[in-house]
C-alpha cells in the first residue's frame, strides 16, 4: 500500500539499510593536540634525506569529471588550483603542497604553501567528512562546524568519544577555538560574500585554508571526484583514485541501463517559496541525475544554474508531470503540501501521490545525509532515482539498493 508522501523513499539509503544514527552533543574538552604530539607525528612522515632527483609523489591522480580543480606534480611539491571557487568568481586559489622534509619552491610566494601530508584538519562543511572516511584519515579530524548535524558514522563515533570540537559555521565560526586546535589545514567553502565567507578571517589569523568548491560542479561524478582534492593534502592519491574509479564505474553501469528505456516518465523538481520557484538549468547536476535516471524532466536553458519562475509558470510546464521530486524538507505528507498552498492539488503528481523527497536520512538535529554522504556516493543516489522511475530496471541490475 503506497503511503501518502514518499518521505521514506530512499533518495539516499545505503546498501545495508542502516538505521538513522542518533547523534548527541558531546562536550569537547582538551581538544588541542599538544605541540610535542604533533612534532612526533610529523617526524614519522617527513622525508629525512632530501634528494632533488627523487619523485616524492609516485602515486598520482587524474581528474576526469571535475572541472573546478586540477593538479600539477613536481618532484617534491604539487601545484593545486581551484579554478572556480564560487559563482562569478574573479579569480581562483592556488596551493603549493610541499612534501614534509623537503624545501619549498622559490617564486611562488603568492600561493599558500602547505606541508603535506597534513596531520590535522578542521572541516567547516559536512560534505567533506565522507572524504575522510573513504581515505581512512578520520583520526586527523579535530574540529567540525556543527557536531550535531554530522551523519558520517566514523565521524559520529569520534564526536561521541569527545575527540572533535565544534567550531561554528561560515557565518558564525569560533576563531579562538580553531586557533586553539591549531590544525594543519582548515577546509571550507566560499560563496563570494565577504560578510559570510570564513576564509578571509582564517587566513588573516595565520591559518592554512583550503577552499573546497565541489558544489560548483555540474555533474554528480564531478562533485564526487573532489575526494581526490582532499586526498592531495594527505598524500592519499592511490586510495582516492581507486575508490573514485569504483564509484564512477558503478554510476556509469547503472546509468547505461536506462538508455534503451522506451518509457521516459516526466518529472519536475523544487517548490514555490515566497512567490519564487527555481527550475534547474538543463546543464545542472540535477538535470544530469534525471537524464541518467531515464526521465523527461523540466529544465530551463543550456546552463548549470537555476532560474526563478512564478507558480503559474511552473504549473504551465509541469501540471501533467508524472513525478515531483525534492519538495520542502518540512513537508512530511500530502496534507502538509496542500496546507502550504491548495493550488498544489492541481498537479497530477500530487493527485496520484507520486511525490518524493530527499529526506529519508535526516538525523534528529536536522543534518540531511543526502547533502553529506550523498555527494560522495552518486551511484547510490542514482540507484534510488531509478528505483522510483524504473523499478523493473533496478530489479535487473541488482534489486536492492
Amino acid at each position: 500500500m503506497k503511503i501518502t508522501l514518499h518521505q521514506s523513499v530512499k533518495l539516499f539509503v545505503f546498501l545495508t539499510q542502516l538505521m538513522l544514527v542518533m547523534i548527541f552533543a558531546i562536550a569537547c574538552n582538551n581538544q588541542t593536540i599538544s605541540s610535542a604530539t604533533k612534532q612526533d607525528n610529523r617526524q614519522k612522515i617527513c622525508t629525512q634525506n632530501y634528494n632533488p632527483n627523487t619523485d616524492y609523489f609516485p602515486e598520482k591522480i587524474t581528474v576526469d569529471y571535475a572541472i573546478g580543480f586540477n593538479v600539477e606534480y613536481r618532484k617534491n611539491y604539487k601545484i593545486v588550483t581551484v579554478k572556480n571557487p564560487w559563482r562569478n568568481a574573479k579569480k581562483g586559489f592556488q596551493y603549493i603542497l610541499v612534501q614534509c622534509g623537503t624545501p619549498a619552491p622559490k617564486g611562488l610566494s603568492s600561493s599558500q604553501i602547505v606541508t603535506v601530508p597534513i596531520n590535522s584538519l578542521v572541516s567547516l562543511s559536512t560534505t567533506h567528512l565522507p572524504h575522510l572516511a573513504k581515505l581512512g584519515v578520520v583520526d586527523k579530524l579535530t574540529g567540525v562546524s556543527d557536531t550535531k548535524r554530522v551523519n558520517t558514522s566514523e565521524v559520529v563515533d569520534k564526536i561521541k568519544a569527545g575527540k572533535v570540537a565544534e567550531v561554528g559555521n561560515n557565518q558564525n565560526f569560533n576563531i579562538e577555538k580553531i586557533l586553539e586546535l591549531n590544525p594543519d589545514l582548515v577546509m571550507t567553502y566560499g560563496v563570494g560574500n565577504p560578510q559570510i565567507d570564513s576564509h578571509p578571517k582564517l587566513l588573516e589569523a595565520g591559518l592554512k585554508v583550503g577552499i573546497n568548491a565541489e558544489y560548483m560542479e555540474i555533474s554528480p561524478l564531478g562533485r564526487a571526484e573532489w575526494l581526490k582534492f582532499t586526498a592531495l593534502f594527505f598524500n592519499q592519491e592511490n586510495i582516492a583514485q581507486e575508490r573514485f574509479s569504483k564509484i564512477a564505474q558503478k554510476y556509469k553501469n547503472i546509468a547505461s541501463k536506462t538508455k534503451s528505456s522506451k518509457n521516459l516518465p516526466t518529472v519536475f523538481t523544487g517548490f514555490n517559496f515566497k512567490g519564487t520557484w527555481y527550475i534547474p538549468g538543463c546543464q545542472s547536476y540535477v538535470a544530469k541525475y534525471l537524464n541518467d535516471a531515464g526521465t523527461n524532466h523540466v529544465c530551463i536553458g543550456n546552463y548549470s544554474g537555476s532560474t526563478p519562475f512564478s507558480f503559474e509558470d511552473v504549473f504551465q510546464r509541469a501540471a501533467n508531470s508524472d513525478y515531483w521530486l525534492n519538495v520542502s524538507q518540512s513537508w512530511k505528507k500530502i496534507t502538509d503540501i496542500l496546507a502550504e498552498d491548495n493550488r498544489y492539488s492541481n498537479f497530477v503528481a500530487v493527485k496520484i501521490c507520486n511525490v518524493y523527497n530527499n529526506n529519508a536520512r535526516v538525523n534528529q538535529n536536522g543534518g540531511n545525509d543526502y547533502w553529506e554522504s550523498g555527494t560522495s556516493n552518486p551511484d547510490v543516489v542514482l540507484s534510488d532515482l531509478i528505483k522510483i522511475f524504473h523499478d523493473a530496471i533496478l530489479t535487473l541490475i541488482g534489486g536492492k539498493i
